[in-house]
């Protein structure tokens, strides 16, 4: 592998020295920023991040913000060593530049031939990064782990909308409550319960824990991502697919999802019968949903063009009072079933606060901007309530933060996630405080059986 990228080098500037140096660069560059993505999130770097360069340009702030700056310094020496390497000694030798051509060839061939014997064959069978790494080594386990996806990537079958029967069964009968006409799902950015994140009682969030009193049902969100990779919960809940179904395509299943929109909540309630809205105030190409979620059945893309700006001294992102504003006007506006799904982005960060970036600063930044969902949650359940009619709300977080000396990667990554129903007379219709652990995969069928009108008692997971 590194005999083929230094030939594609020497094809390039002809010189063997500078060919050594950017591959040499190229692994060191590798390494730093797969360590660095150890350290934050708890994986090593993926093939999947590679598809997110892009997203790195054009929004840094969601990657650099998270960096510490020895970690931005260090890239930023080996990026620039790549690009004065890649100009120093830039000679025009025919032979020079043949050469490398032939040995990328040669070298290409040879790893071909290898990756289709039967040990090849045999190695990286599981999506397990950390053990792939550690055995086989970072690039390698790129490699092989990108060939596993392609191979993976198989047709799947179109689903009809779901029609669960109205009549109750023995096995699993049907509660008194009839399905709600109005659906409100919000994944909060980075919401977990900070009492529970640091061990401290006096942090507990009010409006949390009024919910979860409320509930028809709550319990932990057995999330996979840790500090980031929102994409794989908000997959999870949308389309329903386990991640031990999807294999390879767990890392970032967004990347296949345009294969599986027959599967998304919006379809599977029937787009006939159901309008569906996303809403969330950043730019919806981020991860393809400019394109996934309308082949997913969503009727309308509520996006940043929607939302003033934070002003100076107000944050980074868009505040979640305002996608509590819009989400209720939807709801007021809303004739017929109607789905609102909606993504936080206030508490992505940065958590650093005046005082300055120590640790317990950072707590206290994290604590304030998870309050702003907290608050989120309390208006919600009361304009919900408001409305009189019948309606559920599923309030959940994407993924724990990551937050250097305070909390950080090898611990529980589960979340919060509560489901309150309000019947036709804006009263919340208590579930007798019942406790389910669930998978975001899960939650996307409690979403579904509850909108139509039928609950299955399920074991914890």
């Amino acid at each position: 592998m590194s005999l083929m990228v230094c030939g594609l080098f020497l094809a390039l500037c002809g010189n063997v020295l500078v060919s050594a140096v950017l591959t040499l660069a190229l692994q060191a560059l590798l390494a730093l920023a797969s360590n660095a993505k150890r350290a934050m999130l708890g994986e090593p770097l993926l093939f999947s991040d590679l598809a997110l360069i892009g997203a790195i340009f054009r929004h840094p702030q969601f990657y650099l913000s998270a960096l510490r700056g020895w970690q931005k310094l260090a890239i930023a020496l080996v990026a620039g060593a790549l690009v004065v390497a890649l100009a120093w000694l830039f000679v025009p030798d025919p032979a020079a530049h043949v050469w490398g051509a032939g040995l990328a060839l040669a070298s290409w061939a040879v790893l071909v031939m290898a990756l289709r014997s039967a040990p090849y064959r045999a190695l990286a069978q599981e999506p397990d990064a950390a053990a792939d790494v550690a055995c086989h080594g970072l690039v390698p386990t790129l490699l092989l782990h990108w060939l596993r996806w392609r191979a993976s990537a198989d047709p799947v079958p179109c689903l009809a909308p779901a029609r669960l029967p109205a009549h109750a069964d023995p096995d699993h009968p049907a509660p008194d409550l009839a399905g709600p006409e109005l659906i409100v799902a919000v994944q909060c950015e980075s919401f977990a319960d900070p009492a529970e994140l640091f061990a401290d009682p006096a942090m507990a969030l009010p409006g949390l824990a009024t919910a979860r009193a409320q509930a028809w049902q709550w319990g932990d969100l057995q999330v996979s991502g840790f500090g980031a990779y929102t994409m794989r919960t908000e997959y999870a809940v949308l389309f329903g697919r386990e991640e031990a179904a999807l294999g390879f395509r767990r890392f970032d299943p967004f990347l296949t999802a345009l294969r599986e929109t027959s599967y998304a909540l919006p379809h599977r309630l029937g787009t006939h019968s159901w309008r569906s809205l996303f809403v969330h105030p950043h730019d919806m190409r981020f991860y393809g949903r400019d394109r996934i979620l309308p082949a997913g059945g969503f009727a309308e893309l509520v996006g940043e063009e929607r939302f003033d700006p934070p002003g100076p001294g107000e944050g980074r992102y868009v505040h979640d009072a305002a996608i509590t504003r819009e989400l209720l006007e939807q709801a007021r506006r809303a004739h017929g079933p109607t789905l609102l799904y909606a993504v936080t982005i206030e508490n992505h960060g940065p958590w650093s606060s005046a005082k300055g970036n120590r640790a317990e600063h950072l707590v206290e930044g994290y604590r304030e901007l998870v309050g702003k969902g907290d608050a989120m949650l309390t208006e919600l359940t009361a304009g919900l309530a408001a409305l009189e009619r019948p309606a559920m709300l599923v309030f959940f977080g994407d993924h724990r933060p990551s937050i250097p000396g305070a909390s950080e990667p090898g611990g529980p990554r589960h979340t919060p996630y509560v489901v309150l129903r309000f019947d036709g007379s804006g009263q919340v219709v208590p579930g007798a405080n019942r406790r389910r652990d669930l998978t975001p995969a899960a939650l996307h069928h409690a979403i579904l059986e509850g909108a139509l009108g039928r609950e299955r008692d399920g074991a914890r997971t």
